[in-house]
């Protein structure tokens, strides 16, 4: 028996790989039993719309494209009540939720036979303020606006090194906010370089949080600040800490919380999923639990 199946693409994700293969994924999709049609974006905002108005009449849905797609798709999503299981087939550079959920990255065939065999799993999905949503990742500070500030001719020709090298260059602009954050169990105020509230164990597909760290459908998120390490030392050991998995270093901050309240002394920038996300002076953060079932 045939079930159908719902599939978003956008054609500019991954260089426009989606091409390569596409028509053997869909050939195995079909053969599994998942009749598919399909609804190709053009601009933003597309994909939320297509999945607030389609979704409710297909058994499964799924998008082939990246982290961005599949935020999109999940805050439309996120408009209905009974929500169909979510398969990914990820085209792109970071791709940070096809790591952490060890999906096939940029192998359309590979990702179409996880949406038929994979399981679906609860999946917590961000909230951002009053109707905004994130997938995997809300931040400010320090290196979150490079994947929107890299030039997108940049992205198709260097794919993920675009990202290190435009964050190299942002280094010597690197600034610090005063905030006070409000989460579960406690209060911190200070000067904050970076904060972020995640359910993923990759970030910007460079940060790696440790496996054990991170369960992605048990309404926790993870919240990471970063204090002003206040010299170019003291950034060096925040960014060891990091990159060696240790996260010892003072200037810190891993945390698990249901929501956290940031209040800023001024507009700062957010980004969602890698997209801009506005600038807050004041701006809350949840976990929607299990709000999604990810196939995978």
């Amino acid at each position: 028996m045939h079930r159908n199946l719902m599939l978003i693409v956008n054609p500019a994700a991954g260089r426009g790989a989606y091409k390569v293969n596409l028509a053997d994924a869909l050939h195995t999709l079909d053969q599994g039993g998942l009749r598919t049609t399909l609804f190709f974006t053009a601009s933003r905002g597309d994909a939320t719309r297509f999945a607030a108005e389609h979704a409710r009449n297909y058994d499964v849905i799924a998008c082939i494209g990246g982290d961005g797609t599949l935020s999109e798709v999940m805050a439309g999503l996120m408009q209905l009540e009974t929500r169909p299981p979510l398969g990914y087939i990820p085209m792109g550079t970071a791709n940070d939720v096809a790591t952490t959920l060890d999906l096939p990255k940029n192998d359309t065939v590979g990702a179409a036979r996880r949406i038929l065999y994979g399981t679906p799993h609860p999946f917590d999905v961000g909230g951002f303020g009053e109707k905004n949503y994130f997938a995997y990742i809300a931040a400010f500070g320090a290196f979150t606006e490079v994947s929107y500030v890299t030039p997108q001719d940049q992205k198709k020709t260097l794919g993920h090194l675009a990202y290190v090298l435009q964050g190299a260059a942002l280094l010597p602009s690197l600034r610090t906010w005063h905030a006070r954050v409000e989460y579960d169990d406690g209060v911190f105020e200070g000067n904050l370089l970076y904060g972020s509230m995640s359910n993923s164990t990759s970030v910007a597909g460079i940060v790696k949080l440790r496996e054990e760290m991170v369960s992605l459908g048990d309404g926790m998120s993870e919240l990471v600040l970063i204090k002003d390490p206040e010299t170019v030392v003291g950034l060096s050991e925040v960014v060891d800490s990091v990159l060696s998995q240790r996260f010892d270093s003072d200037k810190l901050l891993i945390l698990h919380t249901r929501r956290a309240k940031f209040f800023f002394d001024e507009p700062v920038s957010w980004t969602r999923d890698g997209e801009a996300g506005g600038e807050h002076r004041q701006i809350e953060l949840c976990n929607h639990k299990a709000a999604i079932d990810m196939i995978f």
